[in-house]
């Protein structure tokens, strides 16, 4: 029965995307929500200027509607759905002001960075008081280990660190056709088998929900992209997956499973911090998948590469919480 629902819930969660897809692409053209593409990045990116962006609204409402219906149907929305709605939505939200002012009020960096980082901060903080007001522990474990250590209140840090971290961190994933949109399919996938082997199976729905709702959107996200998720979807998908380490209590887990998007920042932080202490660059651009493009692998062959790596990481993160 169980396995039914995972199965009923990524169909719906798929044919959503897919269905909506065809009427609100044209939507947004007709809106003029076109991507505006930064000068300084590649060159061959440059066409892809006026492709309609903001798809991430179609992603949000594949989610909820998906595990609303799902969830419904076979018990009650739980603590743990809730909080991971919240957060999701409320970055997305926030994603979709930051698209909105880019391509609406033609400010190519949309939002400040100081209020970006504000709105995240007070996603995080009521998340917390939700979370600490029904007992969640605040116990981090070290996986594959009985180690264990109870953060207390210093858990407040940690999980604001995650989940602005982690939102970030597949923000600056989503950069090539059909990247984000199979990386965070595959990670999602990951953490929907350790929620079900937890038997945390409202938290192993929302995870599928996400999975189809992505894999939808991938039909028209892949190469070349006839509509891309904007800081819509890819603040919205950081937020959830860092919330759904949390609700799993495989927080340090997430570095692995989500390998693909630690790579992603750490290859930001070092050219950034290489390049104000010796003026130089240690790759061409970043982030990294800009790098590999102006070595001169096509995108196509940058996104499959960077699925493939995803999806070792994902096993390698199910291999240490299950067998280890």
């Amino acid at each position: 029965m169980l396995e039914q629902v995972i199965l009923y819930t990524i169909i719906l969660g798929f044919l959503i995307s897919v269905v909506l897809s065809p009427f609100f692409i044209p939507f947004l053209r007709r809106l003029k929500f076109g991507q505006s593409i930064r000068e300084e990045g590649p060159k061959s990116h440059q066409k892809k200027t006026g492709t309609p962006t903001m798809g991430g609204i179609m992603i949000l409402l594949s989610i909820t509607v998906t595990t609303l219906v799902i969830i419904n149907k076979f018990s009650d929305v739980s603590v743990e759905v809730f909080l991971l709605l919240f957060v999701t939505l409320g970055y997305g939200l926030l994603g979709f002001l930051d698209d909105f002012i880019k391509v609406v009020m033609k400010r190519n960096l949309g939002l400040t960075s100081k209020q970006k980082l504000i709105g995240q901060i007070i996603i995080a903080v009521v998340f917390f008081i939700i979370f600490i007001q029904h007992d969640f522990s605040t116990v981090v474990r070290v996986p594959g280990t009985e180690l264990s250590f109870d953060l207390g209140w210093f858990y407040f840090v940690f999980l604001l660190f995650m989940l602005v971290g982690g939102s970030n961190a597949v923000n600056l994933t989503d950069g090539l056709d059909g990247l984000l949109a199979g990386s965070s399919a595959i990670s999602f996938g990951a953490f929907a088998v350790l929620a079900w082997n937890q038997s945390q199976y409202d938290v192993a729905i929302f995870s599928v929900a996400v999975v189809g709702a992505v894999l939808g959107f991938l039909v028209f996200n892949a190469h070349p992209a006839k509509v891309f998720m904007g800081d819509t979807g890819s603040l919205a998908l950081g937020g959830a997956i860092a919330a759904i380490a949390i609700m799993l209590k495989l927080e340090i887990l997430l570095v692995i499973i989500g390998g693909i998007f630690v790579l992603e920042t750490l290859s930001v932080i070092i050219q950034v911090i290489s390049f104000k202490t010796t003026g130089k660059r240690v790759f061409k651009m970043s982030p990294l998948h800009h790098h590999y493009e102006l070595v001169g692998w096509s995108e196509w062959r940058v996104v499959v590469t960077f699925w493939t790596v995803g999806l070792l990481f994902a096993v390698i993160g199910i291999y240490i919480e299950v067998w280890m």
